[in-house]
């Protein structure tokens, strides 16, 4: 009888460790605009969780190949993805995300940057923006959602439309800031978040309220996800109050629940 008691401990000790849930790996496909954010808090979800975040970046739309839907639609697999609202609707359409799974997350607007050590133009209203773009010898949009919005209302907005034909360039798959930075082009624009983190560039500002274009971000779980509980658990921790201090310093603002179904990242 005395034996039984003895291993008695250590048989619970067992029952409890191989039904308590493993450490997972989520892998979270990712666009640029909520990505510097995700990488300060991974830290200290995977501290929290005990799981680990595995960041695999692309653009949000496009036909690069490391477009987040053209890496879906060649089988890569990925827990979450967050990207773009609009680029998220057209995944869910194709039946490649968890029905109901979608979590708002943050709106982000688009600024301007120049090389570091270059005059600093001004572009707080919509003259001197205008002024600057037809001064510049050449510009450069993304090829996303905010390139879409400058080189397709943008500079019609603007009236300069055909002046901008031949000194505005798409930036396909990196970082517009980064080509700024080496003296490639002598403006850039893209999402205030993605601009922020890039090294050798002055941040000039965002858009003139009036002409300005806020994308959407937004998370959800794929329909192949391997850890779909751990993901669900990623989206909630992002979209909560304990992220918007984050979220804000990176250049977005944190979506409020309450205001979740308002959303303004459909380019027309």
């Amino acid at each position: 009888m005395q034996k039984i008691y003895c291993l008695l401990p250590a048989t619970l000790v067992l029952f409890s460790v191989s039904h308590s849930a493993p450490a997972a790996e989520v892998t979270v496909m990712i666009s640029g605009g909520f990505k510097a954010a995700l990488e300060k808090l991974a830290p200290q979800y995977e501290a929290k969780s005990g799981d680990t975040i595995r960041l695999v970046p692309g653009p949000s739309m496009g036909n690069t190949p490391q477009a987040i839907p053209s890496r879906l639609a060649r089988g890569e697999k990925a827990d979450v993805v967050i990207m773009v609202g609009d680029a998220l609707n057209h995944l869910e359409q194709d039946n490649r995300l968890q029905p109901g799974s979608r979590v708002e997350l943050a709106d982000s607007p688009i600024g301007m940057v120049v090389r570091q050590g270059d005059a600093e133009p001004d572009i707080k209203n919509v003259s001197e923006l205008r002024n600057t773009l037809l001064q510049a010898r050449s510009v450069a949009y993304s090829d996303s959602a905010s390139g879409r919005y400058v080189s397709g209302q943008l500079f019609k907005k603007l009236g300069i439309e055909d002046q901008m034909r031949q000194k505005a360039h798409k930036v396909e798959r990196i970082p517009v800031a980064s080509e700024v930075a080496k003296g490639t082009y002598t403006l850039g624009f893209q999402q205030v978040s993605e601009l922020l983190p890039v090294p050798g560039v002055t941040f000039i500002g965002k858009l003139p309220d009036n002409v300005q274009y806020v994308t959407r971000f937004a998370g959800a779980i794929t329909a192949g996800a391997d850890h779909r509980r751990e993901g669900q658990a990623l989206l909630a921790f992002l979209s909560s109050a304990k992220a918007q201090d984050t979220i804000r310093a990176s250049g977005m603002s944190p979506v409020d629940a309450e205001r979740h179904v308002k959303q303004r990242d459909t380019v027309q």
